[in-house]
């Protein structure tokens, strides 16, 4: 069994089956199209191209902001799966820049346009000019790269989107619903599809990550015990953005189905599995001074200092969900994977405002956390913003 499986508390990969039963139909695309794939380099992009290109495409060419992240992909491919008979590229840049538009321009016609770029942590709204900048990689990148692909005509364009859009809680989840709205406006000009899902066990900058790093720092594990979430693997996330990509109508979600084999975790309990999986018992502390002064002495003993406490943080969701009791869906085409079906329904008068205001802020360099959310609030009228006062660069 896999051991980020068993971590996971599962026993098979959700897509399994729908995979198998649509090898063909996959390989069969891949093989005779161009892919451009937009944050690349982050653990969800890694995934995606590695499931591109080990099915041999015609052209392949990757983007990221980090250089040394690209070059550990093209080692971890090279490593893996060696090479294929079309072209593979890669190249370290900022969307938002010029360097990229004109890549674009001199190297633009793709027949798929994947983007997995995203600043995804809720930490980032602690403040007005990381918040400012989750926007503009979140919302205006996309709608960018949307307009980018139907100039040069592209095929299809993919992005990825969050559980947390599902009734967010937080700006992070609020700025992924408003990127689907913009998506949407452009599904007019643009075939489009999507895709939601849960927490990817040991993501990169992910809490389960950090556990490999406090490993290897020497230092106390921290996790909520009041938050169950689900998880999918890197290989879940990769294979289910291309089913998206390559076989979602316009306008489609994919999500995870829910079933027997994916259920809710706490991050305290795979804490606890993932001491005992490398020879450790947890060693449950009172607080972070004992967590801290313990990892001197309990190591030694074979115990692991754990600081396990209820969530007390900004934009941490009660529950988790895939979709609203608003949505239509699709649950019958494939064995786990569910499917949101949208119709091109959007107020144009609220984008543009949301698009003006926001451009607007940053014309000016001034702006405050609290004007942001105001017109988040004019366009997601429901929206249920949590503010608690307390965000997770406040805690060990």
């Amino acid at each position: 069994m896999d051991k980020i499986l068993n971590l996971v508390s599962r026993k098979k990969y959700l897509f399994i089956n729908d995979i198998k039963h649509y090898e063909k139909d996959l390989r069969k695309e891949v093989q005779k199209s161009s892919f451009l794939i937009l944050g690349a380099a982050g653990s969800i992009g890694q995934a995606v191209t590695k499931e591109i290109f080990k099915r041999n495409p015609k052209k392949l060419h990757v983007v990221d902001i980090s250089e040394n992240n690209l070059v550990e992909l093209v080692r971890d491919i090279r490593s893996s799966f060696g090479y294929i008979d079309g072209s593979f590229k890669t190249l370290a840049l900022d969307i938002s820049s010029s360097e990229y538009d004109a890549f674009i321009k001199a190297d633009g016609k793709f027949d798929y346009v994947l983007n997995l770029s995203a600043l995804k942590h809720v930490r980032s709204e602690k403040d007005p000019f990381t918040l400012m900048r989750m926007i503009s990689t979140n919302i205006f990148n996309t709608d960018k790269t949307m307009q980018q692909a139907i100039s040069n005509k592209s095929k299809k364009y993919f992005c990825v989107s969050t559980d947390k859009a599902a009734n967010p809680v937080n700006m992070m989840g609020a700025s992924k619903k408003i990127m689907e709205m913009f998506v949407l406006r452009k599904s007019l000009d643009i075939k489009v599809s999507m895709a939601r899902f849960a927490n990817v066990a040991f993501s990169d900058g992910s809490l389960l990550h950090s556990f490999n790093q406090r490993i290897q720092k020497n230092q106390p594990l921290v996790a909520p015990n009041d938050i169950k979430r689900y998880f999918v693997t890197e290989k879940e996330a990769g294979e289910l953005c291309l089913m998206s990509c390559l076989f979602g109508e316009n306008r489609d979600i994919f999500f995870p189905k829910l079933n027997e084999n994916f259920h809710l975790i706490s991050f305290s309990d795979i804490a606890v599995r993932y001491l005992k999986d490398i020879g450790y018992e947890p060693y449950l502390c009172k607080d972070e001074n004992e967590a801290r002064n313990f990892m001197k002495t309990m190591p030694k003993e074979g115990k692991w200092p754990c600081l396990f406490m209820p969530s007390d943080t900004t934009g941490e969701k009660d529950f988790e969900e895939f979709f609203t009791n608003k949505e239509k869906l699709d649950m019958n085409r494939y064995e786990n994977i569910g499917i949101i079906k949208n119709e091109a329904i959007y107020n144009e008068n609220n984008l543009n405002s949301f698009e003006k205001n926001i451009k607007q802020f940053k014309k000016n360099l001034k702006y405050s956390k609290n004007e942001i959310l105001e017109e988040f609030f004019k366009i997601l009228p429901s929206f249920s913003h949590k503010e608690k006062s307390k965000y997770l660069d406040e805690k060990m």
